[in-house]
């Protein structure tokens, strides 16, 4: 594998057999899996070196995929979904861990299915993709940032600067806007819309949420288990249930992040402490207590609630502020308005979206190419023969658990077996 970081010189065009803009994990896959002798590839990569996201995935350890049934990954990506079924069938999470066992890679899977390389290290995911490309000869050159990308009869010219690359194949697999310094600067984008791509709304995915006049700053890095979260936008438009982690500013964790990619500024979400199919239970339950308990305070008493995960007392005292009851209110004097809204609260609390975590803290990218231009059975443009598109540059993304990398590898997959039996 040749790997370059080119000076200016004298503009010229260099000829290849497919060209691959983008060396993180879609493009290298795709790049090790199209390589055949006698075939000339090239890999283009804008920052000084490759797969510098891959790095980073998983703080640093690299949640590479998921246990469990492909077929029940499809219910992870959203609308998505039915688009990522020949991929994800064709290509499975099995497959995936076999490829990198088969190149001395052991895998351990976590607490909740996810699976991790044995030594928790991004870098060893990366060594093997990097190795491979190396063996299939693939050419590599780093500090090479793609200006335009045009099209002839002949195939498609790369232009970066002081160089021009051509090729009759051409793979994107740019990702998306996520985590810029990485180098996914939505650079795909472009050049899909140079081509003539349309690309559904951009929009950060799998990122906090920030709540407008925020009542729970105190209660930053506590975590709640499977709670259930709704959104409303005039009327519910979504649901979801997952743990959630409360932060300075909003909320966060995996019931939150999976549900992102349905969030706007100005939704309201509402939180279920207590099941809302308990609501009639959690009425009785304070009825009961008042008759038996009036004198103590009623903050005491919730802390002993028998519906859902325990409360922790700051909690606690946020709903009943909300609920516009005194601290230290006593069960025997709660009017029949202060025990219905608080019902009301602990059931759904209301908690109105501010804005969303931006591409900075974003996971991944909702939003990308229109997938009804893209064939889901090889991943090839349905609008320009010999064009493909891979990775997060696609309108897919998934939920937390390395679904999104499983998308990722099974989607350049595709591509390249296409590329191989066709080209």
């Amino acid at each position: 594998m040749e790997e370059h970081n080119d000076g200016v010189g004298k503009s010229h065009y260099e000829e290849y057999d497919l060209i691959i803009i983008g060396a993180g994990p879609s493009g290298l896959f795709c790049a090790v899996n199209s390589a055949k002798i006698g075939r000339k590839i090239l890999l283009i990569e804008k920052k000084d070196s490759p797969g510098r996201k891959l790095l980073i995935s998983g703080s640093g350890q690299c949640n590479i995929t998921h246990e469990g049934d492909i077929a029940a990954f499809l219910d992870h990506y959203g609308d998505g979904g039915r688009f990522l079924r020949p991929a994800l069938l064709g290509f499975t999470n099995c497959d995936l861990i076999s490829f990198f066992k088969g190149k001395g890679l052991a895998f351990c899977t976590e607490n909740g299915g996810k699976i991790f390389p044995k030594t928790m290290r991004s870098r060893d995911v990366l060594d093997v993709l990097m190795k491979e490309c190396e063996s299939r000869g693939v050419h590599l050159r780093c500090g090479q940032e793609v200006r335009s990308v045009s099209r002839s009869e002949s195939g498609f010219t790369v232009h970066c600067g002081d160089r021009c690359y051509r090729s009759p194949l051409l793979v994107i697999a740019t990702g998306g806007r996520s985590y810029p310094a990485t180098g996914s600067t939505g650079d795909g984008y472009r050049f899909a819309r140079e081509l003539g791509y349309s690309i559904t709304e951009i929009g950060p995915a799998l990122t906090p949420v920030i709540i407008r006049d925020y009542p729970f700053s105190g209660l930053a890095g506590i975590s709640f288990p499977e709670l259930k979260v709704s959104i409303y936008r005039q009327k519910k438009i979504r649901e979801g249930r997952g743990d959630i982690l409360f932060t300075h500013l909003g909320l966060s964790g995996p019931g939150i992040l999976d549900l992102s990619r349905f969030i706007r500024a100005g939704d309201t979400l509402k939180i279920s402490f207590v099941p809302a199919e308990r609501r009639q239970d959690l009425e009785e339950w304070l009825l009961c207590r008042m008759r038996a308990d009036g004198s103590r305070r009623l903050r005491s008493m919730l802390a002993e609630l028998p519906f859902g995960a325990p409360l922790p007392a700051r909690l606690i005292d946020g709903i009943l502020e909300i609920s516009n009851i005194p601290r230290e209110q006593r069960f025997a004097n709660l009017s029949r308005d202060m025990r219905n809204s608080l019902v009301d609260n602990l059931t759904a609390l209301p908690l109105v979206v501010s804005e969303l975590g931006g591409f900075d803290v974003a996971m991944v990218t909702r939003g990308g190419v229109d997938l009804k231009e893209v064939s889901l059975k090889t991943m090839e443009s349905r609008l320009v023969k010999g064009l493909y598109l891979v990775g997060e540059v696609l309108d897919i993304d998934g939920d937390t658990g390395g679904y999104n990398l499983q998308a990722a590898f099974s989607t350049a997959m595709l591509a390249a077996r296409s590329i191989k039996d066709n080209y």
